[in-house]
């Protein structure tokens, strides 16, 4: 068994493997597939594979699918449960036949709710870490977060994180109870908690921080070439980012980044996420593939010099990425 190195995520006492596994794109969202068909035999081989390799931590959602993914994730622990650290994900408001009203939902009731029916999706009787997926703008923080609190005392949660919060947000929770983790996109592409003061703030308060996407949506990878190169039911075809000029015009970066780690003979996806990894976060990249996520492991092994990141950075500067990172809805 490969080991990987483990860090203390927040001041609470969690500790997980730097490198975790993003199982969203097992599954997908509302409204199709995140990143092509889908292959739950192949994604519960890459999460036994996860295990072997020491990438313990797996980050699910109820949103994702919804439903399916907590369900595939639940079938792949059974058995394996005390081996795994758990991260699930609430607050998109859906039903329990598996709808999504397209709001966000982050009143108490619906947190006692959304749990359990987690916990039953999952297999498990507890949550080891457990985010509100987006903050819900009618619902102060305090209230939401205190709820959650509760399920600690309860016992069926053990630390709490929140995902995609301002610094503000994130201060009053923590005074309502500990947060351990801040979930929060993060990669070359996309650096804009460097701007917002969330990751300086997350060290400062002693929060750990977890980086999602740190590929880029696997476009940093170099693999996809032109749109067409996504699945029809790939849902990137419909993100600002990777949709016509700005395909090509971000694509400019990448060849930048492709060069960069050729020149140290390892690939562009390894490279993007070593260089997260310097940053002193935990990253969760995606995959459903056993072959991308043994290449991702090799990453956390390779170390870059300050001279290094700051070429890097150089190349794909803040702010460097044309187009929003999400399409907008309704």
């Amino acid at each position: 068994m490969n080991t990987i190195k483990q860090v203390a995520l927040g001041s609470q006492g969690l500790v997980v493997p730097v490198e975790g596994l993003g199982c969203m794109g097992m599954s997908g969202t509302p409204g199709g597939t995140i990143y092509g068909a889908m292959d739950d035999t192949e994604s519960i081989a890459t999460i036994h594979r996860a295990l072997e390799l020491g990438v313990t931590m797996l980050d699910t959602a109820d949103i994702y699918g919804p439903f399916h993914n907590e369900q595939l994730v639940g079938k792949a622990i059974a058995g394996k449960r005390d081996q795994f650290t758990i991260a699930t994900k609430f607050g998109f408001d859906i039903d329990d036949a598996g709808n999504w009203n397209f709001g966000i939902n982050g009143r108490p009731e619906y947190v006692r709710k959304a749990i359990d029916r987690s916990l039953k999706h999952l297999g498990t009787d507890y949550v080891d870490l457990y985010y509100l997926h987006r903050l819900d703008p009618n619902v102060p923080i305090e209230e939401t977060v205190g709820s959650m609190a509760e399920l600690v005392t309860a016992g069926k949660v053990r630390y709490l994180g929140l995902s995609e919060v301002p610094v503000d947000i994130i201060q009053r929770a923590h005074a309502v109870h500990p947060i351990t983790a801040i979930e929060t996109e993060y990669s070359l592409f996309d650096r804009g908690v460097e701007e917002n003061g969330v990751l300086t703030a997350t060290r400062e308060m002693g929060i750990g921080f977890v980086g999602y996407s740190p590929l880029g949506r696997g476009f940093l990878s170099g693999e996809i070439k032109s749109p067409d190169d996504f699945e029809a039911s790939d849902s990137r075809r419909y993100f600002p980012r990777y949709m016509g000029e700005n395909f090509y015009k971000n694509m400019e970066l990448v060849e930048k980044l492709k060069s960069f780690a050729e020149a140290k003979g390892i690939t562009s996806a390894q490279l993007a996420l070593a260089w997260v990894l310097a940053k002193g976060v935990v990253a969760i990249p995606g995959t459903k593939r056993r072959k991308y996520l043994e290449a991702n492991v090799n990453a956390a092994s390779l170390t870059l010099t300050d001279a290094e990141l700051t070429e890097m950075e150089a190349v794909m500067p803040v702010g460097s990425a044309v187009g929003d990172a999400y399409p907008v809805f309704g």
